[in-house]
């Protein structure tokens, strides 16, 4: 069988458990599979990568700058160290490590000295997570006596258009590289080990793939080389029918569809990418998601059409960091445009509309967004309709989306009736309702202090927490 297996953040977090996903990559390898792995930086690196470049642009602190890259330098030599039990090959590595941190060091230095930082060099500093993580992984399986090969993204063949942060790959191209540059290491037994995230431009200048692109990486890598399966390795069993901090008797889904994916993706599920699911529909590629500390547990496996549609219902999602907006005025009456300016003055701003609902009257638009969006939303809207069309521009914060997901829904009837019974019978507040013409999903928006118990109560009425 052929794999990409890709390990997210909370896997590599340090040495122990880099080397428990080198014994996971070994014990496949061991079985005859032909693997390719793809990694993420270690657990919270991007992020800390992040930060230090902004404070290097607006703070202009050397000193600060210097003790950074010391306790980031400390923390990958420890886990160098902790996971490679072969002398030479920890040399080697931490050898490797000192001359990427010197690179990063000294883009971090010239940031601070201009007193800008640009999207280019954003993506260039954050290459360095997954750049410092992945000799570390490919010295532990060499220790292990696995021929390995470290590559970054660029290296390995994805090409993306200049879109600095979040650059979108040229697929044709790509497939080609990715193909002639895997194939043949995977061919001869060697594990190419492949940074997640990142890519180069037709320049060859390094591109991000934007958050959650290492497993879009693994996407696009598994897609090119025609692998059987794509397997994204988290700290969790698979996608579950619920978050289990809130229903601890919440189930893994041993299957669900591509498009049951995405919805759960898009509505707070957040195991996989719902980037990931593009390049895998178009070679009908399964997605398995598994975890690392419990790697004989199947996971659940994403197909393009799941059949199986007995439950109508497969799991219950919730974001709690929301806003909801509300556009309204009697102006709007009859006034064509009013809904397309609304979400054209969001896009330009960068805000990201999670849900949209407008009333048969036209006089009140609701929408959902990320609350971190609230200021900036505001802002625009306020500007763009200074005139009387919208009277009254309004928010709450104290608000959670929820939606119920589950591709038997579509052409069943009464599942809308059974979602608000249940909520109802709770007492819970519906300050918003959204539904696709897929009938997909039901969403809708409650207050926070009903968030919990209206989970409880789908999941109860749906019986979601039953083996099948």
């Amino acid at each position: 069988m052929r794999l990409v297996m890709k390990f997210g953040g909370t896997s590599v977090a340090d040495g122990v458990k880099i080397r428990d996903v080198a014994s996971i990559i070994r014990q496949s390898y061991e079985k005859g599979n032909e693997i390719a792995v793809v990694v993420s930086a270690m657990a919270g690196v991007t992020d800390q990568l992040e930060e230090m470049a902004k404070k290097a642009s607006k703070n202009r602190d050397v000193t600060e700058i210097n003790s950074f890259v010391k306790s980031l330098t400390e923390q990958h030599h420890d886990a160098a160290k902790n996971a490679i039990d072969d002398a030479k090959i920890v040399s080697s590595v931490i050898k490797e490590l000192n001359a990427k941190i010197g690179d990063m060091s000294n883009a971090l230095i010239s940031i601070c000295h201009l007193g800008e930082l640009t999207d280019r060099s954003h993506d260039y500093i954050l290459s360095f997570g997954e750049r410092l993580s992945t000799p570390i992984l490919t010295g532990t399986l060499l220790s292990m006596k696995l021929d390995s090969s470290s590559l970054t993204g660029g290296e390995a063949g994805i090409v993306t258009n200049s879109n600095f942060k979040n650059a979108k790959p040229l697929l044709e191209i790509t497939n080609e590289n990715v193909k002639k540059c895997i194939l043949p290491l995977i061919e001869k037994k060697t594990i190419p080990v492949i940074t997640g995230f990142i890519a180069i431009d037709t320049k060859g200048v390094i591109t991000t793939l934007g958050r959650g692109g290492s497993d879009y990486s693994a996407s696009i890598i598994g897609a090119a080389i025609y692998a059987d399966e794509i397997w994204i390795w988290s700290d969790v069993d698979g996608i579950m029918t619920a978050d289990p901090r809130i229903i601890p008797e919440a189930r893994t889904l041993p299957v669900i569809s591509y498009l049951e994916a995405m919805e759960l993706s898009y509505f707070g599920a957040k195991v996989i990418h719902p980037k990931t699911i593009e390049p895998a529909i178009q070679r009908d590629i399964p997605v398995r998601v598994k975890n690392t500390t419990n790697p004989d547990h199947p996971g659940t496996i994403i197909v393009k059409d799941h059949e199986e549609l007995k439950d109508i219902v497969k799991a219950v999602t919730i974001i709690k960091n929301v806003t909801l907006i509300n556009v309204s005025g009697a102006g709007m009456v009859g006034t064509p445009g009013v809904a397309a300016r609304v979400f054209a003055t969001l896009a330009d701003a960068g805000v990201n509309i999670i849900m949209i609902s407008q009333g048969s009257s036209e006089a009140n638009l609701s929408l959902v967004i990320d609350c971190s969006h609230l200021n900036k939303a505001l802002s625009a809207l306020k500007s763009e309709f200074i005139e009387n069309v919208v009277r009254n521009i309004t928010y709450d914060e104290d608000v959670c989306s929820i939606a119920v997901v589950g591709a038997g829904m579509a052409g069943t009837p009464g599942v809308a009736g059974r979602v608000f019974s249940a909520l109802g019978k709770v007492g819970a507040n519906i300050r918003m309702i959204s539904q696709g013409s897929s009938e997909v999903n039901i969403s809708f928006v409650v207050s926070k202090k009903d968030a919990n118990t209206s989970v409880k109560a789908l999941h109860d009425e749906f019986k979601l927490g039953e083996e099948r």
